[in-house]
């Protein structure tokens, strides 16, 4: 049976199982043992694919900057007025996290503790610094309220929308509740920081 399961595991299985051990143990707290163990694999087998858990680490959090770094070279996020794109990018960043739950999650949650930690976490201050910068345009252009402070409505519609990791979890056929899900968040934000014409 081990044997079977050697033959058929690929790297995108391995990194799926890594990714929910890394979720629920934290980065730090799991062991290559602990990899072993939730794969079903040898820790030699585990060794045929990657060179260690930094590598899951880093393929994980690639995968979810990957996913978010795309939307931003999208044609919504790169045409029409600053406040049209930055909603686009919007709804795309929450579509992209619930795609990419498991690893939108881990992305989140690393602290600097490892080289690639520290890569995440300045790629995700990359990303941040340009939907920021979308958000500057669109006060810029007249479009946002002039009494509400971009850094801080930045940070607070980065807070609404990685809360999500903490509570949604999609439900089989949810694509209604996907498309509410996402569109509360575009209205929640945008209709508070608009200004009315």
């Amino acid at each position: 049976m081990t044997t079977a399961k050697r033959d058929t595991y690929t790297p995108e299985t391995l990194l799926s199982v890594a990714v929910g051990v890394f979720n629920e143990r934290g980065y730090d707290g799991t062991s290559m043992e602990h990899l072993s163990k939730a794969a079903g694999i040898s820790k030699s087998s585990i060794y045929h694919h990657v060179a260690g858990k930094e590598e899951l680490l880093r393929r994980a959090v690639s995968r979810a900057l990957d996913g978010l770094f795309a939307v931003l070279d999208e044609p919504g996020a790169t045409r029409g007025r600053a406040i049209e794109r930055v909603e686009y990018v919007t709804r795309r960043t929450v579509e992209v996290l619930m795609d990419e739950l498991p690893y939108v999650t881990l992305l989140l949650r690393v602290r600097g503790n490892t080289t690639t930690e520290r890569w995440a976490l300045e790629r995700r201050r990359e990303f941040d610094h340009r939907v920021a910068d979308l958000l500057k345009a669109a006060a810029a252009d007249g479009d946002l309220r002039a009494d509400v402070d971009i850094r801080l409505a930045t940070r607070l519609l980065f807070g609404m929308v990685n809360s999500l990791v903490e509570w949604y979890r999609p439900q089989p056929g949810g694509d209604a509740e996907r498309r509410q899900v996402v569109e509360t968040v575009v209205h929640l934000a945008f209709d508070g920081l608009r200004t009315s014409h």
